[in-house]
């Protein structure tokens, strides 16, 4: 159902089942997939492509031209997948051609109020994005990732699988997977245990996680030299194996 105050450009292709609500603007260049709802008084500006079952919430702005002061209106984009849930206020940006051009949202995540992601940015899949969570442009944050409120990450950093970045973090370095934080600049505390329980890892998992989470923080070890012991632990437990990965492929340096 399209109310008869929406405004749907000529360009854009909506699946006959979408749904757009009083005073929404659909642009140009917009495709809108199957069993997604837009509340009203939102705008959908593209070139942006959007999955089936996607709920966009009143006054939210998503594919909007980025607020780079280098973006000179090139035709860039924003590619969000299935199943999100994007919540009042919160603002979703297309790219640059300074990156890869695309900004890209996975399935399956929850934007509340007022969240925001900047231009270039790529999230995976069952992320929460509690309020005022913001992430920079070039931000990489992976799966099962939880920011939660007025928590903000640097642009070009990287937050790894299942991170959690505490209220009112602000994170400036990467953030290898697992590993929980607070504080500004984000300093690392735990492993996400809670969460990692929640996702189904098996006890042995977790605490050899737990260790190899001392191991990188906690014994004052150089990174290189911390990567060499885990190394030897990641092929018994191959979960470490990502947190290793990130250590070196780090370019911002991780948090410590």
């Amino acid at each position: 159902m399209i109310h008869p105050t929406a405004i749907i450009e000529p360009g854009a292709k909506l699946a006959d089942d979408v749904q757009v609500g009083p005073y929404s603007y659909i642009g140009n260049d917009v495709e809108i997939g199957a069993g997604t709802i837009i509340e009203s008084h939102v705008v959908v500006k593209g070139p942006s492509t959007l999955g089936q079952n996607n709920h966009i919430y009143q006054f939210a702005s998503v594919g909007e031209a980025c607020q780079d002061k280098k973006y000179k209106d090139e035709p860039t984009q924003l590619i969000i997948g299935d199943n999100n849930v994007i919540r009042e206020c919160a603002t979703i940006h297309r790219g640059t051609i300074q990156d890869q051009g695309i900004t890209k949202i996975g399935s399956n995540n929850l934007f509340m109020a007022y969240t925001h992601v900047a231009h270039d940015a790529v999230i995976g899949d069952n992320v929460i994005f509690a309020n005022n969570a913001s992430v920079a442009g070039h931000v990489h944050i992976g799966n099962w990732v939880i920011l939660a409120g007025n928590s903000g990450v640097h642009q070009f950093c990287k937050v790894g699988d299942h991170a959690f970045i505490g209220m009112y973090s602000g994170v400036n370095q990467d953030v290898p997977p697992y590993v929980t934080t607070i504080g500004t600049p984000a300093r690392p505390v735990a492993i996400n245990t809670e969460g990692l329980k929640r996702r189904g890892f098996e006890s042995d998992e977790i605490m050899a996680l737990r260790r190899a989470y001392k191991t990188l923080f906690r014994k004052g070890l150089k990174a290189d030299e911390a990567v060499a012991q885990l190394t030897e632990d990641a092929q018994q437990f191959p979960a470490i194996q990502p947190m290793i990965d990130l250590v070196q492929q780090s370019e911002r340096g991780i948090i410590r």
